[in-house]
């Protein structure tokens, strides 16, 4: 039996032009799991405020950390991981890499993979923690076009991995050299925001999310993003030996009006650089590849943010890419779950 493995994450432009960023963002923002309100209103909010003006300033923005040689981050580190994966695996497998947006799509990795005569697919979304928008549509997605496929698949998900040892391994291996040599006073786990109303869905009982302030604590919805991420920072923050008063978890990247979950990060960097905070750590555990934002979002405009505020040094914790802990991490999910009995059927 030869296994297949699909390593998905989320997508990035061709190039770092205008163009090529409007395509890419009528995809990624079309999806009514990113953009959850009423069909008329998402055609309305992306055809007439956010494809006129965002496409150009977030060009840019890939420009600045875009290489010459190899594109996107997102991509080649994605690319890089793949690779060490499969040779790790071996022959035994067939590893795709695909993007949820964008190119190589769902698509053309499902026709490899079937075109390298695997019985079984073991489907991985590179997303620690599990939300509608980045795992969710990854998975509906790949189970739609499998089903459209003459030959159906036997496909294995792997489910958010928030709390795996090896995620929490990899990210310690990367976090701990880079502390020692920044040597922060403080250190943030900046998480990717969400909207409140998509965690709130979650919450199918409608009794716990947002009832109290402690309601990320515990796992009690075991579908929260916010908790999720929560755990996840706890896990590292244990691992790496910082007491709780070290440390702050955050969420980055909101859009809009409408409330996202709190705190947020920039406005966390003020707050700490006005009580006399100097030298900022932050890692990004919601990532595991260091992309835009990441690179640019907190290795750019969190740094020029923190220098404003009278902070004195940011440095941002590489994300894990394809260092050696997770490529083994990845690897041991994948042959886990190629283990099961009973694989999905779209």
């Amino acid at each position: 039996m030869r296994h297949g493995l699909l390593l998905l994450n989320l997508g990035t432009p061709d190039e770092p032009t205008t163009p090529a960023v409007r395509r890419y963002l009528r995809e990624f923002l079309g999806d009514p799991r990113v953009l959850d309100i009423n069909p008329v209103g998402r055609s309305l909010l992306l055809n007439l405020i956010i494809l006129p003006r965002r496409p150009a300033r977030s060009a840019e923005a890939y420009r600045m950390i875009w290489d010459k040689e190899r594109g996107s981050p997102l991509l080649y580190h994605s690319r890089d991981l793949a690779a060490a994966v499969a040779k790790k695996l071996g022959s035994a497998w067939a590893v795709e890499l695909v993007m949820r947006y964008g190119s190589p799509s769902i698509e053309s990795g499902l026709a490899a993979l079937e075109q390298a005569g695997v019985d079984r697919i073991v489907v991985l979304p590179l997303f620690p923690q599990y939300a509608s928008s980045s795992t969710g549509t990854a998975v509906a997605r790949v189970m739609e076009l499998a089903r459209e496929r003459w030959n159906v698949p036997a496909l294995d998900f792997v489910p958010a991995f928030y709390d795996d040892p090896g995620f929490l391994d990899a990210f310690a291996a990367v976090g701990a050299p880079a502390l020692a040599a920044a040597k922060p006073d403080h250190v943030l786990f900046s998480f990717h925001g969400l909207p409140v109303r998509q965690i709130v869905k979650t919450d199918k009982a409608g009794s716990h999310c947002f009832k109290s302030d402690a309601c990320c604590d515990t796992l009690a919805n075991p579908h929260c993003y916010r908790a999720q991420s929560y755990a996840t920072a706890r896990s590292l923050a244990r691992q790496l030996e910082l007491p709780p008063e070290t440390y702050t978890v955050c969420f980055q990247s909101r859009l809009g009006r409408t409330p996202w979950i709190q705190p947020y990060t920039d406005v966390v960097i003020e707050e700490l650089a006005k009580k006399g905070v100097k030298r900022l750590a932050v890692f990004c555990p919601a990532f595991v590849a260091d992309c835009l934002e990441t690179v640019e979002e907190i290795g750019m405009r969190a740094v020029e943010q923190w220098r404003a505020a009278g902070g004195e040094e940011l440095v941002l914790v590489p994300s894990l890419n394809a260092t050696p802990r997770w490529v083994d991490a990845v690897a041991a999910m994948a042959e886990r779950h190629a283990a099961r009995k009973a694989p999905v059927a779209p």
